[in-house]
């Protein structure tokens, strides 16, 4: 058999296994497919019933509180708060976990096992414990305001302000853009900042020009994760913010559960969710537009 006739037959072997492949997993992407639309058509479609005081929803279908939103400053200041606080605590996540994560990947002692598992243990306490945690320390009777009395600082304000939901989100995020990190520069052979070195480039060159380009896309993967998981925080705002310190998902859980507004708070989902896949699409749109220039 000639070397063409060889070549079509593996293309049209190759045909067939994606074929077969694409037949198996079909079943399964319906399925996906479906548990993903069916909830989201359900919010949409409460999100457009009306709140009745005596009778809560009311079948209807009105944009009434997608304009609620959209006309009142209230929820627009809610909602700008909350993509604040998450580009500060991505960006902040960035910077602390970059120098650990890099230095973990080329750690070859024997405690490298033991400073990754330092980093896992914090992930297997809830985000509601750390929370408690923070309210303990950051308290006026606690220990950070202690400290500060024994160096003569006076009183550390930072129990229900934004700096201190700030630490906290950064709290439970960061162990995870440290792994994720890590993972990243593991892939990421060494012998090429060698390379760099010997040709005369600095080790922060070396790493600026060839590590950072390679991992960019593996951080914005981290970025994006850091980024849903802050847009999402619920118990760290709530208990470290306290009542006057507002995001989305307290004030959505407050409409769903002590206002009983449902379509309200069905709405606020809806924006929540995709405020922050539209945010994750930006950022990874532009990442690749800057790897590609």
């Amino acid at each position: 058999m000639s070397t063409p006739q060889i070549d079509s037959g593996r293309r049209g072997s190759n045909r067939a296994d994606m074929k077969m492949a694409g037949a198996l997993l079909a079943p399964a992407t319906a399925v996906v497919v479906l548990m993903m639309l069916a909830p989201l058509m359900l919010l949409l479609r409460i999100s457009l019933n009306r709140f009745d005081p005596t009778r809560l929803m009311v079948e209807a279908f009105s944009l009434n509180n997608y304009l609620k939103f959209f006309a009142d400053p209230y929820y627009f200041e809610v909602l700008l708060t909350t993509v604040l606080v998450a580009l500060i605590t991505t960006v902040a996540c960035i910077i602390f976990a970059l120098p650990i994560a890099y230095g973990l990947a080329r750690m070859r002692s024997r405690w490298k096992s033991l400073c990754i598992l330092a980093i896992v243990l914090p992930l297997f306490v809830g985000s509601t414990v750390r929370s408690v945690g923070w309210m303990l320390l950051f308290s006026k009777a606690g220990m950070l305001n202690f400290i500060a009395g024994l160096l003569g600082l006076g009183d550390i304000t930072l129990m229900y302000t934004p700096f201190g939901v700030v630490i906290g989100i950064i709290s439970v995020n960061l162990p995870f853009m440290i792994l994720t990190l890590q993972s990243v520069m593991e892939g990421i052979e060494g012998d090429l900042e060698q390379a760099a070195q010997s040709l005369g480039a600095s080790p922060w060159t070396a790493f600026w020009r060839i590590v950072w380009p390679i991992a960019l896309p593996g951080i914005t993967i981290a970025a994006v994760l850091s980024f849903i998981l802050a847009m999402n925080a619920f118990a760290t705002p709530l208990l470290i913010g306290g009542p006057r310190f507002h995001m989305m998902a307290p004030l959505l859980y407050w409409e769903f559960a002590s206002n009983n507004n449902w379509p309200m708070a069905a709405m606020l989902a809806l924006v929540l969710m995709s405020t922050t896949l539209a945010m994750a699409a930006l950022s990874n749109k532009l990442v690749r537009r800057s790897d590609t220039g």
